[in-house]
């Protein structure tokens, strides 16, 4: 995936990274059929050029083409999401877009010297590392530009994370925090909430000096919840659980979008208080435990208010953007929704205090729906 710089005052081109968890039904426990998932697809009509292995044999990742518009993100996402549900039902499972899976059990990790070495550094976290997330890139003019949108973003990502929490359950268990996910990618060597940088030159000489420690085995395993692309002139935006729906998930990189917009231009505010480190951290823990069902941390005023409160407040910041890209109306009209009927990991929780099957239900129907009649 090459991102190109859009055309000045237009919108900015985005990408998608979705990453799937593949299970059994009954059980819920991941199965290890990505390399025969992948490799029935590769030989199929369907365009899905863009699906890939990823760390476990039970999970695979689709990466999109450059996005301009939310019409291209909903058609490709589709049409990934319903390519891999016809080659998992095949098998007699099922595919799943959450933070983390329901069910018990081990999956090999994929092949490749990388993984292998990573999965080693890792030592016991890696049972553990059955995780799903979804990465967001949006195009920036240079990477000085990147890092000033970063230092902007960083009080908002607790918000983000909580109306996109989506991983509740981990091991047969309900874990009691809307993203499971998060609290597990605390223990890598990078995690959470990235430094404020102060300019290109100081992201680049402090990344630099993680590589070779822990699991930082290359720039690439930087694990913040945002990041400067390698590879494309990006920011990614990488603080979001795996969505059940194509609808939440296009909807969340049309938010990010917005939400860099807003920042290049200098129009995200947030109090001095709001970005200190120890708040920052207390405030993503904090959105990682409760989703929407509590408090959040305003980044306006540095103060507690109810979540949807501070999840209007995003919205206000960032409306002129998301009426400059035509995305207004889907984005208010899915905020709407998760008030309505709650992130996914309340609605995960819901469907499992009427049985697994219920819970099964739900991640299938929510993956890849039925085309209507």
């Amino acid at each position: 995936m090459t991102l190109q710089h859009p055309v000045r005052r237009a919108p900015r081109t985005f990408g998608v990274e979705e990453e799937v968890i593949l299970l059994e039904p009954g059980s819920l426990a991941p199965v290890d059929v990505a390399d025969e998932v992948i490799a029935e697809l590769e030989h199929s009509d369907a365009d899905v050029h863009w699906i890939t292995h990823e760390y476990l044999r039970a999970q695979v990742e689709f990466s999109s083409p450059v996005l301009a518009d939310a019409d291209a993100a909903d058609r490709v996402v589709r049409e990934f999401r319903r390519a891999v549900a016809g080659a998992v039902a095949r098998r007699g499972l099922l595919a799943a877009s959450s933070g983390t899976a329901y069910g018990a059990g081990r999956s090999a990790t994929g092949a490749g010297e990388r993984y292998a070495r990573f999965a080693q550094e890792l030592g016991a976290i890696h049972p553990d590392h059955r995780i799903q997330g979804l990465h967001v890139h949006v195009a920036v003019w240079s990477r000085e530009e990147g890092v000033a949108v970063m230092r902007a973003l960083r009080p908002w990502l607790a918000p983000l994370l909580a109306l996109t929490a989506n991983s509740p359950c981990f091991g047969g268990i309900d874990t009691g925090f809307a993203s499971w996910r998060t609290i597990v990618g605390r223990r890598f060597t990078t995690a959470s909430v990235p430094p404020a940088f102060a300019d290109a030159a100081d992201y680049d000489r402090r990344v630099r000096a993680l590589v070779g420690l822990g699991a930082t085995l290359d720039r690439s395993s930087i694990f913040w919840m945002m990041r400067l692309a390698e590879r494309y002139p990006t920011v990614e935006l990488r603080v979001f659980d795996a969505q059940l729906t194509a609808d939440e998930t296009v909807g969340a990189a049309l938010l990010a979008r917005a939400l860099v917009e807003s920042a290049a231009a200098g129009d995200l505010p947030h109090a001095a208080a709001a970005a200190h480190a120890e708040h920052l951290d207390a405030a993503v823990w904090h959105a990682a435990r409760h989703g929407l069902d509590d408090v959040l941390v305003d980044p306006v005023t540095a103060s507690i208010a109810p979540a949807r409160h501070v999840i209007e407040r995003m919205l206000d910041a960032v409306r002129p953007a998301l009426d400059a890209s035509g995305d207004r109306d889907r984005v208010e009209a899915l905020v709407a929704r998760l008030r309505a009927e709650g992130n996914g990991a309340a609605r995960q929780r819901a469907a499992l205090a009427e049985g697994v099957p219920a819970l099964e239900r739900l991640l299938r129907t929510s993956f890849a729906p039925p085309a209507a009649a």
